[in-house]
């Protein structure tokens, strides 16, 4: 359905309490060993355009090809197939916000975002703020700067268990939805992040005054990704 790069990605895991987390969210928690978790994720999506459609889809899609984000994510199981649940999406274009709840059932938020993702600087920040009511999610985090320290995960590890996920569950119009994506593996590295103001997180999501962090990785990003168009499930 569409296509879009994902560029200079920060992913900062929390490990939460699932007795809280799981009223948040409509679909069967997926743990790992018995522990939930929360991934914020901070990247700008660029050139997003339909796979079909030629120069003129990509003009149409111009207005909403390219902006940030800052998502909010925890890990579900539906049967056997794992994926992720979106606990909110907070971006900077006001069109794609009128577009992504009904399309895909996504939780989209208006906020002010401010990335600095130099990461060949060794050093990455961010700053995302809802205009609404002043609440902040800032941070900063020393990243590799080799271009050669940038992997897959090991199978098996927890870090796979995190970033490798291809089917994103939703809730289109009061009706329980999947979508798929299709990427390589990320290419990543760990990050050590200091987050300096999380009352965007704690003002939506008081638990998370008890969340603990548990690490971050680094990616530069994926070119290509495909994204699936929404479908019901039975």
């Amino acid at each position: 359905m569409l296509i879009a790069d994902w560029d200079r990605a920060l992913m900062i895991h929390y490990e939460v309490d699932p007795a809280l987390l799981r009223p948040l969210v409509p679909f069967p928690l997926d743990l790992h060993e018995g522990r939930a978790y929360v991934t914020l994720l901070a990247f700008t999506m660029r050139g997003m355009k339909p796979r079909r459609g030629g120069w003129l889809a990509e003009w149409l899609f111009r207005p909403i090809a390219t902006h940030g984000f800052l998502n909010v994510r925890t890990y579900v199981k539906v049967g056997n197939e794992t994926g992720i649940y979106f606990l909110a999406e907070h971006l900077n274009n006001r069109l794609s916000l009128r577009l992504g709840p009904p399309l895909f059932g996504l939780p989209y938020r208006l906020a002010r975002l401010n990335y600095a993702h130099d990461w060949r600087s060794g050093e990455v920040s961010g700053r995302v703020t809802d205009p609404a009511s002043g609440a902040v999610f800032s941070y900063r985090a020393l990243v590799d700067a080799d271009p050669a320290a940038y992997r897959p995960a090991a199978a098996g590890s927890l870090t796979a268990w995190l970033m490798e996920r291809y089917t994103a569950f939703t809730v289109r119009l009061g009706h329980r939805c999947l979508f798929r994506v299709w990427h390589p593996p990320w290419l990543a590295t760990p990050a050590v992040v200091k987050v300096r103001e999380d009352s965007l997180l704690r003002e939506n999501w008081p638990w998370f005054a008890g969340a603990r962090l548990v690490g971050a990785n680094f990616s530069p990003g994926l070119a290509k990704v495909w994204m699936g168009r929404p479908l019901r499930m039975p």
